[in-house]
């Protein structure tokens, strides 16, 4: 019988054998002797997704196959089961992979294996729960020296997109008909207010805020709500501003994203109503929510916002204030 190379490993151990074999039953006999495994019990499969091996699949399996010999009781779930134990050695031994992933990276040629490592080195370095200027100083460079703090800083990056979505309504006055321009100038007034007294919502980016659990983790991570049709984000994007000055940077390409959109549906159906009243009284603060929090606001990665026609409307039940019923006593 014709022997074939193999390259074996053991379930805990990334040390791998190279093994020769012309039968599953022999290869599992060589494999036991040389990782010290009892042969009643124990099995092989592959090492790419867990698959476990027969004769007949064995005998297809081209020379070189990677294969993880399994003692009893032992699982291997492919590729994942290696992830886990590199994550669960990240939380216990930091520093050992730090310097593990160094040393690889100062022999790495291969591009795509040197930027992986360069990328795992960038992530461990970060200074995620520092946050005064004195503590993080790379972070804050580039910003203005009145950011004494990485909150005070993203609470005002927060603040600068509902300003901005301010501004856009308060210059809409001019597509609202002539006759219903005070009624809408008197909206955006009160809106301009209420926005004041709750500073612009920039509370949603501060992480040391209650109302920012809604968005993010006490720690400053943030995950992508997914596109504006979806519940979840399909890519799983996530990221923490407050955690390097590249990530900081990089947030701010990330979009508020209006579900019901602002300018297709929000402000026109808001002039619509004010032009069109005939004596109710328009529900503004129906209008406030859509256009500045997070009740119709998702956060949503540069790559899950759709910029195409979302087709939602106002809820026509919620554009005027009911009117309280006068209930005459005979």
């Amino acid at each position: 019988m014709q022997l074939r190379p193999f390259r074996l490993r053991g379930c805990g151990s990334p040390q791998k054998f190279g093994v020769a074999a012309g039968s599953l039953r022999g290869l599992l006999r060589k494999g036991c002797r040389l990782l010290q495994l009892p042969l009643p019990g124990s099995r092989l499969c592959l090492y790419e997704d867990g698959t476990e091996l027969t004769e007949s699949y064995f005998r297809a399996l081209p020379p070189q196959t990677e294969l993880v010999l399994l003692g009893p009781g032992e699982t291997w779930r492919g590729c994942a089961s290696d992830i886990e134990r590199f994550l669960a050695a990240l939380s216990t031994q930091r520093d050992a992979v730090v310097a593990a992933a160094r040393q690889l990276l100062s022999d790495e040629r291969a591009p795509r294996r040197q930027k992986l490592l360069a990328d795992l080195l960038h992530n461990l370095s970060e200074n995620i729960l520092a946050e005064d200027r004195q503590e993080d100083g790379k972070w804050f460079e580039g910003l203005e020296s009145r950011f004494k703090n990485k909150s005070s800083y993203m609470r005002y990056s927060c603040e600068s997109r509902i300003r901005s979505y301010m501004k856009e309504v308060s210059s809409s006055i001019s597509t609202v008909h002539p006759t219903a321009r005070d009624a809408y100038k008197r909206i955006v007034d009160l809106m301009s207010d209420k926005l004041r007294s709750v500073k612009y919502n920039g509370c949603y980016f501060d992480r040391r805020e209650e109302e920012a659990v809604r968005l993010c983790t006490a720690e400053g991570w943030f995950s992508c709500q997914g596109p504006f049709d979806r519940d979840d984000c399909p890519s799983k994007h996530s990221i923490n501003p407050y955690s390097n000055r590249e990530s900081r940077i990089l947030f701010s390409t990330w979009n508020l994203d209006h579900i019901i959109e602002k300018k297709r549906a929000v402000v026109p159906e808001l002039a619509e109503a004010v032009k069109t009243r005939g004596g109710r009284e328009v529900n503004w603060e129906y209008f406030y929510q859509l256009l500045f929090t997070v009740d119709n606001l998702k956060l949503v990665h540069i790559a899950c916002h759709k910029k195409t026609n979302h087709n939602l409307s106002c809820d026509k039940t919620k554009i005027y204030r009911k009117r309280k019923q006068n209930h005459k006593i005979s």
